[in-house]
């Protein structure tokens, strides 16, 4: 039951986040001068469609929320790829933006990696209380983890930010991912607490669950910043693959390290969680890579072609009947010695 609960939760998450991504980029393009999110602005705020792809996430970030309280982090976050492929439909439908044949794999690849994953997951340990919860907090390995996605992410804001933030892609989305991996563990452990306060238990007296819905808020507040900045000076079907794979690797190293995952894996399992986790960074590849890409039937081989498509792609038409065979090899060279020598005989 828990694990049908979580399928079912994480689907409609990457579903609801997914269509939230193109929500936003409309109300964004909307915008105009220095009052953009990437200038610094806060404009947004006044679009409805920002604020329905604003409620769009957040009905998916609560989806995921509940999907993180029944399932391992494992699970759930490589079902986020699709969230990738929704984003990318739609992009292709109501933002104009090219999805081609490579994109299409690319999404066909993501939903294969994915399923590779869920079927290897590795099982976390048992965490069903919070003291258990706050004992996995102190474990050293996690405050090293958590200090360093502090410090890279103080220095990813007010350093490389001010300086890269609008040419490179990776500054802002390596923020969101960073800072996603903590929320994660926040979001783990106010699930736990949920699900004590329904059995009556008196969590509210506990101080760590107050403690983790602060860090949440700031998290999450965090994260809508910058990936609002990334949105609106990169292109949706850059920002959504890029930040999907940046967080994904986030969440399972912190999980690893917060809950000691692959201790306990064998190595088929093992196996099979990094093929499918390739799997998955092979096909946003495609899709990202080639998305700007032209792909038409006459680029396939003859044999694969369809029946009165032309034979020549496009780019060659004009130089199918000026064959290097029947050039001299350096005609420039040859006419300006013709026109010498007719000089020399005037």
């Amino acid at each position: 039951a828990g694990f049908g609960a979580g399928l079912g939760l994480a689907l409609a998450s990457s579903a609801f986040i997914g269509g939230s991504f193109v929500l936003k980029k409309k109300g964004l393009l909307r915008l105009c001068g220095p009052a953009r999110a990437g200038q610094g602005g806060h404009a947004y705020l006044r679009e409805w469609l920002w604020w329905a792809g604003l409620l769009c996430m957040g009905v998916g970030e609560a989806a995921n929320f509940a999907a993180y309280a029944f399932a391992p982090a494992t699970l759930v976050t490589p079902l986020g790829a699709l969230s990738v492929l929704v984003s990318a439909v739609l992009s292709s439908i109501f933002l104009n933006e090219q999805l081609n044949v490579h994109g299409k794999i690319g999404c066909i690849l993501s939903i294969l990696g994915s399923t590779v994953m869920v079927i290897h997951a590795p099982q976390e340990e048992e965490v069903s209380s919070l003291e258990s919860m706050a004992e996995k907090l102190k474990d050293p390995g996690f405050i090293v983890f958590a200090v360093c996605v502090l410090v890279s992410s103080v220095l990813l804001i007010f350093v490389a930010g001010p300086r890269y933030g609008q040419s490179n892609v990776l500054v802002y989305v390596l923020v969101c991912s960073a800072i996603g991996s903590l929320s994660v563990s926040c979001v783990k452990g106010l699930g736990i607490a949920l699900k004590e306060l329904f059995s009556g238990k008196p969590v509210l007296k506990e101080p760590l669950g107050w403690v983790l819905l602060v860090c949440l808020v700031i998290c999450i507040s965090i994260q809508i910043n910058y990936l609002n900045k990334a949105l609106d000076i990169f292109n949706t079907s850059v920002v959504t693959p890029i930040y999907y794979v940046l967080f994904t690797t986030a969440v399972m190293t912190c999980s690893a390290i917060l809950f000691k995952e692959w201790q306990h894996m064998v190595l088929d399992n093992i196996i099979g969680s990094i093929s499918g986790f390739l799997t998955i960074v092979s096909g946003i590849f495609l899709l990202h890579a080639f998305r700007d890409m032209p792909f038409t039937p006459s680029l396939l081989p003859l044999f694969l072609q369809p029946a009165g498509a032309d034979p020549h792609p496009p780019w060659s038409s004009a130089d199918r009947h000026q064959s290097c065979q029947h050039q001299p090899l350096l005609p420039s060279e040859d006419k300006g010695s013709q026109s010498a020598e007719e000089e020399e005989e005037e």
